[in-house]
């Protein structure tokens, strides 16, 4: 036994191809809002470390300012220590605080030389690694080396004694250290943020948003104009709002920033979405068109095989005749029976003509069409099939096209005796129900699995080894289309037989 199911192999494809461009466009997706995600986050965590790093650097130069204030304050105490000594009254406490100041100038180890008014080093102190080299430029004249070395911070003047001294002084070596140190940090703080590791675009401008003090991650081409440059800040300002800076030399910045290169790449995603699907679309068309080709191609084999078999019976028919008769004389049972047979032809040839085109519907008694029909199958059925028919007493008018709705019938049988495979009955119940009229057609034939019930009237479904899958396909077309009524498999058991109902509309009140 053979099945053959085009139509369900058709919608696998089609279907296979929908959850697989569905799959694909949600994984695309997924892999998408991870992505983004990710280098969203990357970029506001930039940002904020940016941000703080900032603060950091703006509270160290705070401090580093007080701790100059406090370095100039410790001089300007050491000064007044020393001009206290022009004071007569002050006795033995003088010396104590100078040298309590001395002990603080020292232990910060605030670099200092005091002048005469000749220019010659009075006295001095942690300018050289050791007390005794600083001890060698005392009764000397400064040289102009020791004169830049000190110019850092303005010098004090003052008297003692009505003698003219001036004191330089500059910042204390653990001060010019860590000066040093925040400079480094600024510096590599800025080139930090230009040349981030997480790949931002940025530009880092002046509080007058003219000067641009450093870039990274874009090209120079971008804003090597003014024009550019304020265009290129006004786009990046509307992706990212920049983020405020104070430098350590106190100067106000500020960063422009824009997504990430994978960011601005992710914008495209949707037109690959829409690109893989317009693929798919094309794939899954290009294979429901070839399938449908395939089905249209069964299709029309399948009818050359249906002319072929519906002419095959009567043309046998006449050759036996011809071989009957060949030398006899002709009698009218036998005239008869070929009249049948050419009448056989020419319903054959109207039922062919009528397919494809909008047939004729007349009012007919319909049982006196299905009387002729049986009739003409019994003739033709094997000896061991009984057909059993049940009509109403009187006529039953409906509008119909003869030719094609004895085609049905015939169809309906022909499947039967191949279903009891020569062996059982055949029954033909009708009856009016209202405006309607219901035609059974049962068998005692093997049956029908439940598997295959949804696909009996699908073209090209056959469960015979020749079978091409178009009889009740057509029959459905008749009925359905042509003559507004319905055709459905009642029920159907295996092993006991098919019942197969068709509902016409009467022309009876």
């Amino acid at each position: 036994m053979k099945y053959k199911k085009p139509r369900k192999g058709k919608w696998v494809i089609i279907s296979v191809s929908i959850l697989f461009a569905l799959a694909t466009l949600w994984a695309i997706n997924a892999f998408d809002k991870q992505i983004r995600l990710s280098e969203q986050e990357k970029v506001r965590l930039w940002a904020n470390a940016i941000s703080q790093k900032s603060e950091l650097m703006s509270s160290t130069e705070t401090f580093f300012n007080e701790v100059g204030i406090d370095e100039r304050r410790k001089v300007k105490l050491y000064i007044d220590v020393l001009q206290s000594f022009n004071k007569s009254d002050l006795g033995s406490d003088a010396e104590f605080y100078l040298s309590y100041v001395s002990y603080i100038v020292d232990s910060s180890r605030t670099p200092f030389m005091i002048l005469d008014g000749d220019s010659t080093v009075t006295s001095c102190g942690n300018i050289y690694p050791t007390a005794a080299e600083d001890a060698t430029l005392i009764g000397k004249k400064v040289s102009p080396e020791l004169l830049v070395f000190f110019s850092q911070n303005p010098p004090f003047h003052y008297k003692i004694w009505g003698i003219p001294l001036t004191l330089l002084y500059r910042e204390s070596k653990i001060y010019s250290d860590m000066r040093e140190a925040l400079d480094n940090l600024n510096s590599s703080f800025l080139s930090e943020v230009t040349n981030n590791s997480v790949f931002v675009p940025v530009i880092v401008v002046d509080s007058t948003r003219c000067l641009v003090l450093g870039s990274g991650n874009i090209r120079s081409s971008d804003f090597d104009t003014p024009e550019k440059l304020q265009r290129k800040l006004s786009d990046m300002a509307d992706v990212n709002e920049p983020i405020a800076l104070r430098l350590a030399d106190r100067r106000l910045a500020y960063v422009y920033y824009e997504n990430t290169p994978l960011l601005r790449m992710l914008r495209f995603l949707p037109i690959l979405y829409i690109f893989l699907a317009l693929i798919l679309i094309i794939i899954s068309y290009n294979l429901f068109r070839t399938a449908r080709s395939d089905e249209e191609n069964r299709i029309w084999v399948g009818m050359a095989k249906e002319t072929a078999h519906q002419l095959g019976t009567p043309i046998s028919s006449l050759s036996g005749w011809a071989d009957y008769l060949e030398g006899k004389p002709l009698e009218e049972p036998y005239i008869s029976e070929i009249r049948k047979d050419i009448d056989r032809l020419d319903t054959i040839a109207r039922r062919f003509s009528k397919i494809g085109s909008v047939p004729e519907l007349v009012d007919e008694d319909l049982c006196q069409v299905i009387r002729h029909t049986i009739s003409y199958m019994e003739k033709r059925s094997p000896r061991k099939v009984h057909f059993e028919t049940t009509l109403p007493d009187r006529p039953v008018m409906v509008p119909l096209n003869r030719y094609l709705f004895e085609w049905v019938i015939e169809n309906i049988c022909k499947n039967a005796i191949d279903a009891m495979e020569g062996r059982g009955t055949f029954s033909t119940i009708v009856t009016t129900e209202g405006s309607n009229v219901n035609i059974d057609l049962a068998d005692t034939g093997k049956g029908i699995p439940p598997s295959q019930q949804k696909l009996i009237f699908e073209s090209g479904f056959s469960t015979k080894q020749r079978g091409w899958g178009l009889g009740l396909s057509l029959a459905r077309r008749i009925v359905q289309e042509y003559h507004k009524g319905k055709i459905f498999l009642k029920y159907s058991i295996p092993g006991q037989g098919t019942v197969f109902r068709i509902t016409l509309p009467t022309n009876e009140p």
